[in-house]
Parts: C-alpha cells; structure tokens; sequence
C-alpha cells in the first residue's frame, strides 16, 4: 500500500508539475510581443453586439490597427462567425471599425479580408490558412488577448503557417478573470498535447 501510495503521489506530482509549466508558457507567450513584418495580421475574433465591438474585440482591432499603422503587413483578415440570429458577424464587424478606423488613419476597404464562419479558433485559422494558400502567403501575426496567445499560435502551426503573436496590452479582462482563463488554455493545451487540437475541439465542442 505503501508504495501505491508513493507511485500515486509521484502521478499526482508530475501532473502539477506538467500543469504549472503549461500555466508558465501561456503566462509567457502573452507577455511577450513577436510583431514583425509579415504577409498578413490576422484578428481574432470574439463578442460583438450587433455591429459594435465588445470591449474585448475592441481591445484586439486598436491594437490590430496600431500594427497595421506601423507598415507590418498589407493585409489584415477579421475572423468570426455570428451566434443565430445576429445581424452581423464578428469578422464584418471587425472589418467596419478598422475601415472606420481613428483620427490618424484607417484600413483601406481592399485591405481586408473577411474570415466569417469560424465558430472556434482552430476553424477560423483552417479558413485564414485557405485564404493564404490561395494567396500563397504564409506568416501571420496574430492578434488577440494574452491569455489566447500560446494556443492560438500552436494550432496556426499545427496548419502549416508561419505564426507569431502580438496580443493586445488593453483588454478588459483583468484580475481573477484573467488568471481563470489563463488556467483554463493551460489545462486546453496541455490537453492538445497529448492528443491535438482536432481531437480536443471535438471533445469539447
């Protein structure tokens, strides 16, 4: 019994010591800012209420924009479906704020590319990878909150693009919020690791 109890304990350790180390690298990732130039930024999307950004989305186009302004890519793409019902998508209201744009500049119409039926991460960077391959374009800078960094740039690896992370430092997500959520992508890519992005977005879809 006793030394069921020391290879339990052993068990129990290894998987606080995997989980720890997966919390350091999402904490990590989203401190962290690889803004480069690149063939296109790509924004994810999140809430919207019938065509205006949630402050969270909004968070990510300011930020999207500041990118855009510094000459890093010629192309933006907005992704995101709508929930039954809504009027507008996530990527069509994306797209509008940046064309809409701020005092100093605007994304120009052409642009932008609309990414609109992606209900997931992985099933809008499958839909962004085919926008780029029919392009035949291959790095990405994506944008979106700190907590969504590390996995949103392991599943655009896991489609063969060439991805980097710049999330945004002004999301509204604070606090107890922040640090739930940074636990959570933890426990997801720990998860995908072991089994993959696919298998684990159709385990929890």
């Amino acid at each position: 019994m006793g030394r069921f109890a020391r290879v339990v304990g052993l068990l129990v350790f290894i998987s606080l010591m995997y989980g720890c180390i997966n919390v350091a690298q999402v904490w990590w990732v989203g401190k962290s800012d690889q803004a480069r130039a690149v063939d296109a930024i790509v924004v994810l999307g999140v809430a919207q209420y019938d065509g205006r950004p949630s402050p969270q989305l909004q968070a990510r186009l300011d930020h999207a924009l500041a990118l855009w302004q510094e000459g890093l890519s010629p192309l933006v793409i907005t992704t995101g479906g709508n929930q039954p019902g809504d009027r507008f998508t996530e990527a069509e209201t994306s797209a509008n704020y940046l064309i809409k744009g701020s005092l100093i500049s605007a994304v120009p119409t052409d642009s932008i590319v609309q990414e609109n039926t992606g209900s997931t991460t992985r099933e809008s960077l499958i839909e962004v990878s085919k926008i780029m391959q029919a392009r035949g374009l291959h790095s990405v800078l994506i944008v979106t909150d700190p907590y969504h960094s590390l996995r949103s740039r392991l599943i655009a690896q896991d489609l063969d693009l060439v991805a980097y992370v710049s999330p945004t430092r002004t999301s509204p997500l604070r606090g107890a919020s922040a640090v739930s959520r940074h636990v959570r992508e933890a426990l997801g890519v720990a998860v995908a690791h072991l089994i993959g992005f696919a298998n684990l977005e159709r385990l929890t879809k």
